[in-house]
């Protein structure tokens, strides 16, 4: 079973002791990287081992090879010999293992690695891609079977990644580390058992004015939202795709579930640079469902061998699922869209309203689908018109762009007012779609997002004494769906107030 190593990266043994304290519920190793301390704390590195009390990681890692290590490299040699010598007798207050470059040969810190017990990993870092024939890297790596070879790796695009995880299906019998960095890599550090890889690396929270790099995770993150210890190679995947990918309330529900429930899967985020290249990954890794997001509600029809009735009229798909003939897909937006709002306003239809809809992608098309089945009429608004046009004219609908045209027909369809694209969405809570719209307060306004609670449409509504509604109660009606649709079964209503969603 893989283990949570935690990357300790401070300046000095105390700020990394002290750091360690507060994740070591979380994690089973460490490992100590050396070249990011003070170079005064470099020459106590030995003290390290007996003051974490688990397994350390002995690493000084090169400026080429992603590290700060900028001084010459008999100096760095003469480190990892300090952090093996003068070994214990009880092991525990030895480095458990060090991790040594493919091109460092120095057989006397092998050898004194071995006399003591160190395991020796053998590692490659690949800053620009995924090596082309990873799996034969993976061999040659080891030079003494006892060796752990470790691959990480920066993968450029999704295929990357699905390349990743076929090397290690072909490399089952090599005791290694596999490692992806960067945003498409981190389902690597969720799934490692997948990867047959022994370690997976997180790092400790990011202080408040310095976000966490792409890809990174924090060890409670891991231990507990994706129960990283409990998955195994038979563990159910399902995953949520898009780009940008920034939204986690779906993994906190779907997880939150499967522990209720304690059913053996795991739902993970994974961005993707095309909806094609996520569904090669899923075939690879067998992903068992998948959450759609924004761009690819639309392309994602191209992927399906089965389509629901809403999907084929509506034109965009957000859940898709293994089915007997292939992927099946599913579009959950339409139904939860209408029954929030429907409830909001205490109507069984639009008829009679006249609204307007922001945006023409695939939330969009759900929306608009709804509006016309509930008998609405609408006027669809997006900066790309040609879009806005070919969303309306199937219902008979008005359209125009975000400009001064859409703004004089906004006030004939303003009784209630659908904002259904990005815009405004965490991180650019600031952004408002028609920020040239001045609200009478008679509106009734809808944002499909709901992070955050209020977009800068909701608070500008607002303010004018409109009332507002987000899109919370539009995704716990999506994710019930969703839910009957991956392990096909109802929702269990009383499990609600359990998620904290």
């Amino acid at each position: 079973m893989g283990k949570i190593c935690l990357c300790l990266t401070g300046k000095t043994l105390a700020q990394n002791l002290e750091i360690l304290d507060k994740n070591r519920a979380y994690v089973d190793i460490a490992e100590l990287r050396v070249d990011c301390l003070d170079p005064d704390e470099r020459f106590l590195l030995r003290r390290f081992p007996g003051m974490a009390g688990i397994p350390v990681i002995l690493t000084v890692r090169r400026a080429v090879d992603g590290g700060s290590y900028f001084s010459g490299e008999a100096s760095r040699i003469t480190l990892l010999a300090k952090g093996l010598a003068y070994a214990d007798a009880d092991r525990r207050r030895n480095f458990a293992y060090v991790d040594l470059e493919e091109d460092l040969d120095v057989p006397s810190l092998e050898e004194a690695a071995r006399a003591f017990g160190t395991r020796i990993i053998r590692s490659w870092h690949n800053t620009e891609g995924v090596d082309e024939n990873l799996a034969g890297k993976l061999r040659k790596l080891r030079r003494i079977g006892d060796e752990i070879a470790k691959a990480a790796l920066t993968p450029r695009h999704l295929d990357d990644v699905r390349r990743v995880y076929h090397a290690a299906r072909e490399t089952t019998d090599v005791d290694k580390i596999l490692y992806c960095m960067g945003e498409y890599g981190a389902n690597t550090g969720i799934l490692a058992e997948h990867l047959g890889s022994r370690i997976s690396y997180t790092f400790p929270a990011a202080a408040s004015d310095a976000p966490p790099a792409p890809g990174q995770m924090e060890p409670r993150e891991l231990a507990e939202l994706y129960r990283f210890h409990e998955i195994t190679d038979k563990t159910k995947i399902f995953a949520i795709t898009g780009y940008p990918l920034t939204v986690s309330s779906s993994c906190r529900f779907f997880n939150a579930i499967f522990k209720i429930e304690q059913t053996d899967a795991v739902y993970v985020p994974i961005p993707a640079d095309s909806i094609q290249s996520m569904m090669r990954l899923a075939g690879e890794i067998g992903i068992s469902g998948l959450s759609v997001t924004m761009p690819y509600k639309e392309d994602a029809l191209s992927c399906l061998k089965e389509a629901s009735k809403e999907v084929l009229s509506i034109g965009a798909c957000n859940t898709i699922v293994t089915g007997p003939n292939g992927w099946a897909g599913y579009n959950t937006d339409a139904a939860s869209f209408s029954g929030s709002l429907l409830q909001f306003i205490g109507r069984k239809d639009l008829r009679g309203r006249k609204l307007t809809i922001i945006g023409a992608g695939g939330c969009a098309r759900a929306v608009a689908a709804e509006v016309y089945r509930l008998k609405g009429k609408a006027l669809v608004l997006n900066r790309t018109v040609a879009r806005a046009r070919a969303l309306a004219e199937p219902y008979r609908f008005a359209w125009a762009g975000l400009d001064s045209r859409g703004a004089d027909l906004m006030e004939k369809y303003s009784g209630i007012i659908i904002q259904a694209s990005s815009v405004g969405m965490t991180p650019n809570a600031d952004a408002d779609p028609i920020a040239f719209y001045k609200f009478s307060g008679r509106e009734i306004v809808m944002d499909v997002i709901y992070k955050p609670e209020k977009t800068a449409c909701l608070r500008r509504a607002e303010e004018a004494g409109c009332r507002i509604l987000n899109g919370h109660a539009m995704l716990l009606g999506q994710l019930r769906q969703k839910y009957t649709y991956f392990v096909n079964k109802e929702f269990p209503p009383s499990l609600i107030s359990r998620v904290g969603v």
